[in-house]
Order: structure tokens, then sequence, then C-alpha cells
């Protein structure tokens, strides 16, 4: 039996997977808010090595080198290759088209390995159909990457250039900031401003409505109260300057569908305009993947196409949707890639 464990260190989640001979057997997903310090990274590490076992070879990708406690991508890219290291051993890194680079490498492949976890996940669709669109929604961003003839086939490599082509959307299942969503929002008959406030994210308005995914919210709320849909409200009503008490309940899920809706137009409208280069075949399915990937299955459906999950296509259960990058540098990885 052979095995690779594939790791994807963001700024507030530590994802793994687990292959064993060339198939995705487990996951797991913490909370490391680096923001806040290296110390929930290191113990993330140890807690998810002991829930998914020893490896063969460890694959590390990571968008985690923009996060507050680098002073630049270089200086991140190093630091979470040396945290890697120090838990992993000689872990291999995911160096985008340059594949994978040994970890001495990572200062000659700082720019390579910024971020490049969006090509991973589509480099493992490719193994499995050659026209797609992938969808990847996160807790905080929505990843959206062509596939044209078993080939990636996106426009932009950082993330510059691929927020410019419409292939990198600042949208979220959770952690998307409400008063980011839109200025003004429908309540009571007409138009209101919001608050410019961190007073709400993106999970309250996924509990208020009822639909957020078990286990999909892992930081802390914005004013340090509970998770229930009540404390949701209240969080939500404050964006327009309200109380919950205000309101009846109806009221508050009309808001909170309205700013699920504004955050799906942002994904549609990104899907469009790389849609329009008309350089993806037109019955080519959407693969949707991430925390989010019912938002994905949405957008697939108003752009008129099939849809596939991302777990589903490669044969493993949903956790492999979720930490979809780590999955996908666990099985290249396995593969020789």
């Amino acid at each position: 039996m052979h095995v690779t464990l594939g790791w994807d260190i963001g700024g507030a989640h530590l994802k793994a997977a687990r292959a064993q001979d060339g198939r995705i057997v487990a996951t797991g997903e913490l909370a490391t808010p680096l923001w806040q310090g290296l110390d929930s990274l290191h113990a993330a590490f140890g807690e998810l090595l002991r829930r998914l076992g020893p490896a063969d070879a460890h694959g590390v990708t990571m968008t985690g080198e923009l996060c507050d406690a680098f002073a630049s991508r270089r200086d991140g890219v190093i630091g979470l290759a040396e945290i890697a290291a120090q838990h992993l051993g000689r872990p291999r890194l995911y160096a985008g088209r340059a594949g994978f680079v040994a970890l001495e490498a990572a200062a000659e492949h700082t720019v390579a390995i910024a971020s490049a976890n969006w090509r991973a996940s589509a480099q493992a669709v490719a193994l499995h159909v050659s026209d797609a669109l992938l969808i990847d929604i996160g807790s905080t961003t929505t990843d959206l990457i062509p596939l044209v003839a078993g080939a990636v086939a996106a426009v932009g490599e950082d993330d510059a250039g691929r927020l410019a082509a419409g292939e990198l959307v600042y949208v979220g299942l959770t952690r998307s900031f409400v008063m980011a969503m839109a200025d003004r929002a429908p309540f009571a008959g007409a138009w209101t401003p919001l608050m410019n406030e961190f007073f709400a994210a993106a999970a309250d308005v996924r509990r208020v409505l009822g639909d957020l995914p078990e286990g999909a919210d892992l930081m802390a709320t914005a004013d340090g109260r509970d998770k229930s849909a009540a404390a949701s409200r209240a969080r939500l009503a404050r964006m327009i300057g309200r109380e919950a008490a205000q309101a009846p309940d109806l009221a508050w899920r009309g808001l909170a569908g309205w700013f699920a809706e504004a955050q799906l137009r942002d994904i549609c409208d990104a899907a469009f305009l790389r849609l329009s280069r008309g350089d993806v075949a037109e019955g080519a399915p959407v693969i949707a993947g991430g925390v989010g990937e019912e938002v994905a299955r949405e957008v697939a459906r108003r752009l008129g196409r099939p849809c596939l999950g991302f777990a589903q296509l490669i044969g493993a259960d949903a956790g492999a949707s979720v930490c979809a990058p780590a999955a996908a540098v666990a099985l290249l990885l396995s593969r020789g890639m």
C-alpha cells in the first residue's frame, strides 16, 4: 500500500487528505487563523497527522503566505515551507506548472508556489475530464478554472491576473464580510445603506437561511457570541443599524436571501466573463467543489451546464470536495506528477 498525504495551508484553515494507492480515503480540516499567530498551524499539523496517520510522502500547497504574519509573499512561502518541514520531514512543494519541487528549492520557486492550490485542483480534474469549468467555492474565495482539451486553460497565473480574468473572486461561503457584499440592501420596502463595520459574515447569512453545511463555519463570530440562528439574526440586523427584535424572522430571512443572491450574482458574473472568451466547449460541465459546492451547482444551473461534484468525479466522499486542493495534491503526488 502506497500512502500520500496532501496538505493545503490556507490563511484561515489547514486542510489535509490521505490517498491510498491513488484513492482519497480520508480528509481533515482545522481552523488556523494565521493573522493571529502561527501557533494554531503547528497545533493543527499535529492533530491532523494524528488523525490521518503516517505516509510515504507528503505534498504541500498553500495560500497562507498572504497572511499578516509575513512581510511578503516570499517570506510567507519560505516560512510556511519551514513550518511544514518541522512536522512532515521533507515534503514536496507544489509549484504550479513546475510540478513538485524539493523543500530546499522553496526560495527559488516562491512565485510559482504562492497561491497555486487552484491549479492542483484543476490538474486533478483533468485526470478525469478533458473539458470543464471547475468552480471551487471555499470559505473566503471562489476559483473558476477552465479546462480545455485536457489542459488547464487559465488566463491568469497570479492573484492579480486571475482577479482581472474572472478566475478568482473574493466571495466565500462563510468568511466574506457582509459589508463587502454590497453598499445597500432592500429592507421594509426601502433601500438602506449598510454599516461599514464587520458586524456579520457570510456564515451568518447562511445560518439565517438555514442552509449552512454542518461543520462549515470554523471561525469565531464577529461579536464573539454563539452560532445560533438568533445570534446570526442579531448580527445581520446590526448591518442595517437595527435590532433583530424590530422585525419578524421572515424579514431577516428576506435580507439574508438578498445577500446570498448578491454573492451568487458575483460568481455568475465572473463565470460569464470567463466563458465569454469562447474557449470552453459549449457542452462542457461545471465541476463543483469546495464548502460551497451547492452554490456552485446553482451557478451551473444558471449557466445551463451539466454539473458534477469534485468528490463524485474522483470517487471519494464529500470531504474531498471541501478539501479539494489537498486531495488534488495527494493524488498528483501519488501519480508522480
